[in-house]
């Protein structure tokens, strides 16, 4: 417990990385004693631990590195304090008058002034091999992008410039040990003379052969690309980084589509973290290049998310515009009056269009169209617990809003509570608890909470792996969990976080080489299965788990559960598909009836209060499964909500995305409207001239 509050308290996520941490500390403090004493040996030991410390904290990507930097000891100052220490050594051991003293500073201070030219070297690189547009699974061959410089040059170029001291910090250290200056110059020439091959190793690569096209060329060759591929169904969509999930929800049913999908991105670090897909992807920043594309073969434009820059593509005359979001629920965003913008509203069941109804809003009954939830297709229904084990909860709360209405979350007044019960439940059941990936976004309370409750789960899974009647179980499960937490690393070490940093860094290359061919994808989506069950098999069935990350999914933690507690969000709906047992939180005390009244969703449920008393009602249903009295309710609240079982949601889907797309060609045809592919002879090959395409009024 100690341990980890002071993990929390120093910003670290693992005991190596406080390791690190204290080695760290300790390396610069022994520096400091040393170089006062001084001590040479003792010195050079702990100047080693300084580098490793910082080293490993590096390769972990430790958020103690942003606090750091926040306090003013960031990466660069930290070198500084060392070389300042090394100096204090050499005034302390009668260095200071000779002539290697004075080389190691100008050395010192020509080390930095050369990382100013390579730091603008890389950043200059960096923006030059930035397209205006980036993609996945299209195929830039006729776009000459030249490979840029290796990823050893790239990759962390600034720890590397800095660690070129190494070689005169090393000299100096040794040149007071063995009272030899000779080592002290050489060290001081090597570092200086690694500084500049750096840079005459990256300044090749800004050869204009050696850059991408310019802007002008690679948008009028994508305009090509468009008119040779003619896509016809666009998924668009715009956010912020952690609400890629919003988008990664659509990508199979795209994939599943008859049509010639697109998926239009607006950001790049939505797409450094989007799921693995053959579709083709492009991601156009900017407002100004999109709304100047030829997208006049596109006939369907589909948006998970009301977005301000929804407008740029809602501006297209020549196609329809279907609002489809990224979750179903009774929750406010799911009637937002801007789905008027949109031609039609697509809702998983009759719940939708009657939500809509209610509360009149302005879109039109007609403009209304049910397809089911073709995400759904993971959840696996109810089997019942295995025998032998007990049943698993799931708390899965939403986050807190952009309002401070109490009904947003439950987090905040009835968390704590939940989890409390859960965890001293009189028949014991494994919890694991998923909150919103937005947590504390806002609310700094509702981080507040949250942490509160990890710390409750770490207490209860300490207690419960002392406690005797756990033993047997995972003495069983011991060899089990060991292969399966092997299995883990293994994957860890083979998939790694290389390819996001490659693609953070060389825009260009990371473009041209993005392909994913279906078996590819195939071999991807067999080794994710393969990393949800190790990850399930690593711990015991039943250890509590707190899981924060984007894996495994949601729809992995609905098939390991048993029953749910959440709230009013698209999380209840989407856990009606399995058919379990579940809770929703009156956090707003509405009172049971009333809240039923307004909220579909909780048709079927235990409803919660603000103290979680009603928990027992969904153990007992857990429990014994024959005596639950809302089963013959979820069944029917499931066609209400999501549709009926067939045709399937897909095959509704894509009927769905087809008659609309006939009603785009016909609204073009009667209105005169010509494609440009069609107005104009298609170019023999992608990289032939193209005429430029005019921007369209507003």
């Amino acid at each position: 417990m100690t341990g980890g509050l002071l993990r929390r308290l120093v910003g670290v996520a693992s005991g190596p990385e406080l390791t690190a941490a204290l080695v760290l500390l300790t390396g610069y403090a022994g520096m400091l004693v040393t170089a006062l004493l001084p001590a040479t040996g003792a010195f050079a030991v702990a100047a080693v631990l300084s580098y490793a410390g910082d080293h490993y904290l590096h390769r972990r990507g430790s958020y103690l590195l942003v606090r750091m930097g926040k306090a003013r000891v960031g990466l660069t100052v930290r070198f500084l304090v060392r070389q300042l220490l090394l100096v204090l050594l050499l005034a302390r051991t009668d260095w200071a008058g000779e002539t290697v003293f004075y080389a190691a500073i100008v050395g010192f201070l020509a080390c930095y002034g050369l990382q100013a030219p390579h730091t603008a070297l890389i950043m200059t690189l960096r923006r030059k091999r930035r397209l205006p547009i980036a993609t996945r699974n299209i195929d830039l061959s006729t776009l000459p992008v030249p490979d840029g410089p290796p990823r050893w040059l790239t990759h962390r170029a600034v720890e590397k410039v800095l660690h070129t001291e190494v070689p005169m910090f090393a000299g100096l250290v040794l040149a007071v040990a063995a009272d030899t200056a000779a080592f002290g110059y050489a060290g001081t020439a090597v570092s200086v003379g690694l500084v500049l091959l750096y840079l005459v190793a990256l300044l090749p690569f800004l050869r204009a052969k050696r850059l991408p096209p310019p802007k002008e060329q690679t948008l009028e060759w994508f305009d090509g690309w468009l008119r040779t591929h003619r896509p016809t169904v666009a998924l668009y969509f715009s956010g912020s980084k952690d609400s890629a999930y919003q988008v990664n929800m659509w990508l199979d049913t795209m994939a599943g589509l008859d049509a010639r999908p697109l998926v239009i991105l607006r950001e790049r670090s939505i797409l450094t973290r989007l799921a693995t897909t053959t579709v083709p992807v492009v991601c156009v920043p900017s407002a100004v290049d999109l709304m100047n594309m030829d997208l006049s073969m596109l006939r369907v434009g589909l948006y998970p998310a009301n977005v301000g820059k929804n407008l740029h593509l809602l501006r297209v005359p020549t196609m329809k515009h279907v609002f489809i979001g990224h979750g179903d629920s009774d929750k406010i965003a799911s009637i937002n009056p801007y789905a008027k913008a949109y031609d039609e509203v697509w809702t998983a069941g009759r719940a939708g269009r009657d939500r809509y109804a209610l509360a009149d809003v302005g879109v039109r009954d007609e403009d209304i169209v049910e397809v089911g939830r073709p995400q759904l297709a993971p959840i696996t229904p109810a089997t019942g617990v295995p025998a032998g084990r007990i049943p698993t909860v799931l708390y899965a709360p939403t986050w807190e809003g952009w309002t401070d209405e109490p009904g947003n979350t439950s987090l905040l007044l009835a968390g704590e509570n939940i989890i409390r019960r859960l965890l001293a439940a009189e028949r014991p059941v494994r919890v694991l608890y998923k909150p919103h990936p937005f947590t504390g976004s806002r609310n700094p309370e509702a981080g507040a909470v949250h942490q509160r409750i990890v710390a409750m789960m770490q207490q209860a899974g300490a207690e419960r792996a002392a406690d005797p009647r756990w033993a047997e179980a995972a003495k069983e499960t011991a060899a089990e969990r060991e292969r399966a937490q092997a299995r883990l690393r293994a994957m860890a070490e083979q998939g790694g976080a290389g390819t996001v940093l490659a693609a953070a860094w060389d825009d260009a290359s990371v473009s041209r080489d993005a392909m994913t061919p279906a078996d590819q994808a195939a071999g991807e989506e067999r080794r994710r299965a393969e990393w949800n069950e190790a990850y399930w098999s690593a711990r015991g069935w039943w250890e509590h788990r707190v899981i924060t990350g984007p894996e495994p999914l949601l729809f992995d933690c609905f098939n390991e559960s048993d029953a749910l507690v959440s709230d009013i969000s698209s999380v209840v709906s989407d856990f009606i598909a399995s058919g379990k047992p579940y809770a929703v939180t009156d956090s707003a005390a509405l009172g049971a009836e009333e809240f039923r009244r307004q909220n579909t969703a909780v048709r079927a449920a235990v409803i919660l209060d603000n103290d979680a008393a009603g928990l027992d009602e969904l153990l007992q249903a857990v429990h014994a499964p024959d005596t639950d009295p809302l089963t013959a309710a979820r069944g029917e609240l499931k066609h209400y909500l999501l549709g009926p079982d067939e045709p399937t949601s897909l095959s509704r889907f894509d009927s769905a995305v087809r008659v609309l797309a006939e009603r785009a060609e016909a609204r073009n045809a009667a209105q005169g409207i010509v494609e440009t592919a069609a107005a104009a002879a298609v170019p023999a090959a992608a990289d032939a001239p193209l005429r430029p395409v005019p921007a369209q009024e507003g």
